[in-house]
């Protein structure tokens, strides 16, 4: 299933005087950006997770609500969203309020055309700025949220987690089983406002059809044979936090009617009562499936398709990014080496092999392959027979090497006999030569470096920096 990608060109305007905002528009429109009006702060509040937006233009005097406690809720949602404060009242008390609330700019009407226009433009940079910055922070510290890599798809993942952390939108995340879907979402909860709630999972394929509905809403004391007390469900844990729906296509067709209304009143009854709870929370789902297929079938609910996919993120199989074997393997190897007071390294032709397989079992795969080499190796070094049987013993005509693998192949030294396995690389030593061998093929043109090992050019300093390498 394609990824639907953030709009970074949609702005707002929320004005209840219908000429005034559709002038303004107008105005904005001619400025290249997709712009959506609303007469009222509810109704924009409603659409936000839809449009994702990269500026609000509001009115303070709107019906059934001040501008303020728009403001305010915007700033909640989002708390990198500039907003526009657009008044007649040019009081310095309310000025100074919506400025304190995180306001980014006020204009008083009546407003000229370049005025306004200037002001989406500085606002729109101003937030595309504010989530480069969250990359830049992300990449300097190391914080990859738990989730390794250096490849270009998992660069491309780590920019999608820092986008959807700062809002509130649901998401949906695809992947097969073993990939890190849980990890992802993690991420998303700890990088948003609400990472001092709690992470609530759960794993819809690992609960009976019978307890779904009282896992997920909770039960009071005789609701059933064996509800020996009340229980709270899982989105009552979830209050002001986040909760991960695992494996989410496997929920029966009753549970995700209930579930879809859940979802939109953000209140439920437990099991035995008829009282309301509210929940403040937010979702995000995942699954193995092709939840689309499954809508086809009938098996899954179109309605909630809609309600949980308003994002959708893929998480990439392992034999879609090889070049990240080497990093991931010597991760887990130092792990468990680390916990037994072992030092251990890959030996070159071990290396090729793990490269060389197709992992179907993805990163969860790897990490216990590498588990095994740590109590299989009597030596300091992990050998092929080290790894699990049906990796060790399998056809090479059975595997497909991709041309990731190909071109991390290329970076490792030929093996022309048995000695050489005496000259073990580290995972810095194959990393420095990469680089090396890169920069020589590009002439230090490291612009063209960056492209090929598909990393960030900060990384690639750094990692200039940390081996020594002169340009």
């Amino acid at each position: 299933m394609a990824n639907k990608s953030l709009n970074l060109e949609t702005v707002i305007i929320v004005d209840d005087d219908r000429n005034f905002r559709l002038l303004v528009q107008r105005w904005v429109e001619l400025e290249g950006y997709k712009v959506e009006s609303f007469a009222n702060g509810e109704s924009c509040l409603a659409n936000l997770t839809r449009l994702l937006p990269v500026c609000v233009c509001l009115d303070l005097t709107l019906p059934n609500s001040h501008g303020l406690e728009i403001l305010k809720k915007l700033k909640a949602h989002q708390k990198y969203l500039p907003v526009i404060i657009l008044t007649a009242d040019s009081a310095a008390e309310q000025v100074v309020k919506a400025m304190q609330l995180g306001a980014y700019d006020y204009l008083v009407k009546p407003i000229e055309r370049s005025k306004l226009t200037t002001a989406v433009k500085n606002a729109v940079e101003r937030f595309q700025m504010s989530l480069r910055l969250v990359q830049f922070e992300r990449e300097t510290s190391g914080k990859t949220y738990g989730l390794l890599g250096n490849s270009e798809k998992m660069h491309t993942l780590f920019r999608q987690i820092d986008k959807v952390s700062a809002s509130e939108i649901s998401v949906l995340i695809h992947g097969e089983s073993g990939t890190g879907k849980e990890l992802v979402a993690k991420a998303i909860h700890q990088n948003s406002g609400r990472n001092k709630g709690n992470f609530v999972a759960i794993n819809c394929a690992a609960i009976p059809e019978s307890l779904q509905e009282s896992e997920l809403f909770g039960h009071e004391k005789g609701a059933f044979t064996g509800a020996d007390k009340r229980r709270e469900g899982r989105f009552e844990l979830a209050d002001e936090g986040t909760l991960f729906l695992d494996e989410v296509a496997e929920l029966s067709l009753p549970v995700q009617a209930k579930l879809l209304r859940v979802l939109q009143e953000k209140t439920f009854s437990r099991l035995g009562s008829s009282a309301e709870t509210k929940s403040d929370f937010r979702v995000i789902a995942a699954s193995h499936k092709d939840i689309s297929a499954e809508v086809e079938s009938g098996r899954f609910r179109e309605d909630l398709f809609f309600r949980l996919a308003v994002y959708e993120m893929d998480v990439p199989a392992l034999r879609e990014r090889p070049e990240d074997i080497p990093l991931l393997a010597n991760y887990f190897l130092r792990e468990f080496s680390g916990k037994s007071g072992r030092k251990l390294t890959l030996s070159p032709e071990t290396l090729r092999i793990l490269l060389n397989y197709s992992f179907p079992g993805n990163v969860r795969e790897l990490q216990n392959s590498m588990q095994r080499a740590v109590v299989s190796a009597s030596e300091s070094v992990v050998m092929p027979e080290d790894l699990p049987k049906r990796i060790f013993e399998i056809k090479k005509e059975d595997n497909v090497t991709t041309s990731g693998s190909a071109k991390v192949f290329s970076e490792l030294p030929q093996i022309t006999n048995t000695t050489d396995t005496l000259n073990i690389m580290t995972l810095e030593e194959l990393e420095k030569l990469a680089i090396t061998n890169a920069i020589e093929r590009n002439r230090g043109n490291l612009s063209n470096v960056v492209r090929e090992l598909g990393i960030g050019r900060t990384t690639l300093y750094r990692k200039l920096k940390q081996y020594e390498i002169n340009v």
